[in-house]
């Protein structure tokens, strides 16, 4: 025969059981739920950087960037000048800040590699294998080692994703 103590140990037994149990789904109920905010945290700040991607302004410069025609760093200063308040060189910086930034986001880990490179894959490659001889003159021109670096870690960042067969947006 079972006694009340033994049945109220039982009882006691499985409300902690339950509890755990209950205290458990709770948790992962929580972590989903930073997960996504988190998600959706990022999605609306590059969002919003998409936005201004496609702002007149960044449009055109990244247009006089494309059409920029140089073979190097010393044929660049030649045809666009060493001046750096003209409107060519100020394209090139809006242009290079902007990607500068979202590369400091990924870093950071404030962005994911995956919406970044559906939003400005492409054209992050594009503009950095277009800017690249101009950063790498300017930085050693100016003693600059680090000028838009992170403009630089996002385009590697988005090249080793393409070799790994991801293709850019």
């Amino acid at each position: 025969m079972v006694d009340v103590p033994t049945i109220s140990a039982v009882i006691a037994a499985t409300g902690v059981v339950v509890g755990f149990a209950i205290a458990i789904l709770q948790l992962r109920h929580l972590v989903r739920t930073r997960q996504d905010m988190v998600k959706t945290r990022q999605a609306d700040l590059l969002m919003r950087l998409y936005s201004t991607w496609g702002s007149e302004d960044l449009q055109k410069a990244a247009t006089e960037v494309i059409n920029l025609e140089f073979k190097d760093y010393n044929d660049f200063s030649k045809k666009y000048g060493k001046r750096w308040e003209t409107p060519t060189h100020i394209a090139v910086f809006k242009v290079g800040w902007f990607f500068n930034g979202i590369g400091v986001l990924l870093h950071s880990k404030l962005a994911d590699i995956g919406l970044i490179d559906r939003l400005f894959g492409y054209m992050v490659i594009w503009l950095w294998e277009k800017m690249k001889p101009i950063v790498e003159g300017t930085r050693e021109q100016f003693n600059q080692p680090k000028s838009l670096e992170w403009f630089e870690y996002l385009y590697n960042e988005l090249k080793k994703r393409e070799q790994r067969g991801v293709k850019s947006g």
